[in-house]
């Protein structure tokens, strides 16, 4: 974005841009800190005081800036456009993507309360989309 200061045009930082309400609620609703992940990976998340909506992401030496997306299927979604990093949390587990490559960077990262969702939907889990089908085959 930029900015006309007496006659001179300044790129703002992304972090200054404003965010809409939608994404300060979708903001509010990302698990933070450190998030364990299969094959012994951690994602850490951190919310950046000083600019609204705006999230830290590292992975090791990876590091991305982040900030929501709203979606269509209820997912909380952030994004490093630059980077082409998407950060996917899902109720039971979240992934860290690389859209550039094409590959998962890091998945089934669960904070505390998606590891609690993930072991209620084992006990207890959904009917299958197959199984709707076969009854209403049958009936």
């Amino acid at each position: 974005m930029k900015k006309l200061l007496a006659g001179v045009f300044f790129l703002m930082p992304i972090a200054l841009l404003a965010q809409s309400s939608t994404e300060l609620a979708i903001a509010e609703r990302v698990y933070q800190g450190k998030l364990p992940c299969e094959l012994g990976a951690s994602v850490i998340l951190k919310a950046d005081a000083n600019a609204p909506g705006y999230f830290d992401v590292q992975l090791g030496r990876q590091k991305f800036r982040m900030f929501p997306v709203e979606t269509t299927t209820g997912a909380i979604r952030l994004e490093d456009k630059q980077a082409g990093a998407v950060w996917l949390q899902l109720a039971n587990k979240s992934m860290l993507m690389n859209q550039k490559l094409g590959k998962r960077l890091a998945d089934a990262c669960m904070s505390p309360d998606q590891i609690v969702i993930a072991a209620n939907l084992i006990k207890n889990p959904p009917p299958s989309v197959l199984d709707a089908a076969v009854e209403v085959a049958i009936k």
